[in-house]
């Protein structure tokens, strides 16, 4: 299992990891096979998704923000309740395919780490199975 540490300098903010992620393949030397993807952080989360125009990104925490208000009478003492709701439907990890020795992504597609209790520093695993 490798380790990626990124430092986040927003509340909420994603972070295009992709270029990360496949350097981490490269290294690997794997032809075939899956890469995991783990964000071990209870108010973060993963995802995939378009990576070729920004704004995607900015409307998806607009939406994430209005559905899941920061202060909404949350009985969680913290303050941070909205956090762990968006990283649940964020979720913890993605799987992608290694073929040819490269992450099997879609033209538009990018990984991204989701951090809804920023700015803070963060861990990211990630870990290569052979095919």
């Amino acid at each position: 299992m490798q380790k990626i540490n990124i430092r986040t300098s927003s509340r909420t903010e994603f972070v295009d990891i992709t270029d990360k992620i496949e350097q981490i393949v490269g290294k690997a030397e794997v032809v075939d096979g899956v890469c995991i993807v783990f964000v071990p952080h209870t108010t973060a989360g993963i995802t995939i998704n378009e990576n070729a125009d920004p704004s995607v990104r900015k409307d998806i925490l607009k939406e994430l923000n209005k559905i899941v208000p920061f202060d909404d009478g949350y009985a969680h003492s913290e303050g941070n309740a909205a956090a762990h709701i968006k990283a649940s439907l964020m979720g913890a990890s993605v799987n992608v395919f290694i073929q040819g020795g490269a992450l099997a992504l879609g033209t538009w597609q990018g990984i991204y780490f989701a951090e809804f209790d920023g700015p803070r520093s963060r861990e990211i695993w990630v870990s290569i199975i052979k095919g």
